[in-house]
């Protein structure tokens, strides 16, 4: 089944559960509406956990048929989150490519989703993330990198998240709590692509609640929630991405 952007199959690589709602949430549950295949693979954290099951719920309610992909890693800073595992930017990293690249050999995903290089604010995860996501995505296309894993596939274009710099500015000064977090954003000339996700806000919106562990602990996490209605509508209605094209012409996110 296709969107009507022509994405059937689109793979968002996020670092913990509730990246995916805040980040992306909107962009999921327009192209699941659209009819797309919508998987998502979340480093850390695992399964019985709660906030895996979070994670399930928030999957659900952006409209995703298939349960969130674990890679089982640790965060790098809630060691508990995947007792006995090691961290997320500890690991071998080619254990990690062949782990994800066996995950892209069997979605085929036309699209791959993740944090731009800087992980949009520095955190060592997300970039950790962009990292292998952007190796995976080469190395699965490769025949002779572990035939074991399936099939070669070839992405066709991989996005990374960022925001305007204007949506910064506007907000920051709401946002006390998250004011050590260094988002500069993207200057809007450079932003390739804006998704309007209004149609989507609520389904959104309910998918953030999901992650009450989060919610309840984290103070950036409650600042945004605390925005002011117009601008709590700037930051959920609009998400913002770069472009790499891996082949010619690529693949439209939306």
């Amino acid at each position: 089944m296709r969107s009507v952007s022509g994405t059937a199959r689109a793979l968002f690589v996020h670092a913990h559960p509730d990246d995916e709602s805040l980040w992306t949430g909107g962009t999921m549950a327009r192209l699941a509406r659209a009819g797309a295949e919508v998987s998502l693979v979340t480093c850390t954290w695992v399964r019985g956990t709660t906030r895996h099951g979070e994670l399930v719920n928030a999957a659900r309610q952006l409209g995703l048929a298939r349960e969130p992909i674990m890679l089982g890693y640790a965060d790098s800073f809630v060691p508990e989150s995947a007792p006995g595992a090691a961290s997320f930017i500890l690991a071998p990293f080619d254990e990690q490519v062949a782990a994800l690249v066996a995950h892209i050999r069997e979605l085929k995903p036309q699209i791959i989703v993740t944090y731009d290089a800087y992980g949009m604010y520095g955190h060592p995860d997300h970039i950790h993330a962009n990292r292998l996501a952007c190796a995976a995505a080469d190395a699965a296309a490769v025949a002779a990198y572990h035939p074991e894993l399936g099939e070669p596939w070839q992405t066709s274009s991989l996005y990374f998240i960022t925001m305007p710099m204007s949506t910064v500015a506007e907000l920051r000064p709401f946002l006390a709590n998250a004011s050590h977090l260094p988002i500069d954003g993207t200057h809007a000339d450079l932003i390739d692509v804006t998704v309007g996700v209004d149609d989507c806000i609520g389904c959104k919106i309910r998918a953030i609640v999901c992650h009450e562990t989060e919610m309840a602990r984290s103070a950036s996490m409650q600042d945004f929630a605390a925005l002011p209605a117009e601008q709590q509508r700037l930051f959920l209605r609009t998400e913002a991405y770069l472009r790499r094209d891996l082949v010619p012409g690529g693949a439209e996110l939306v």
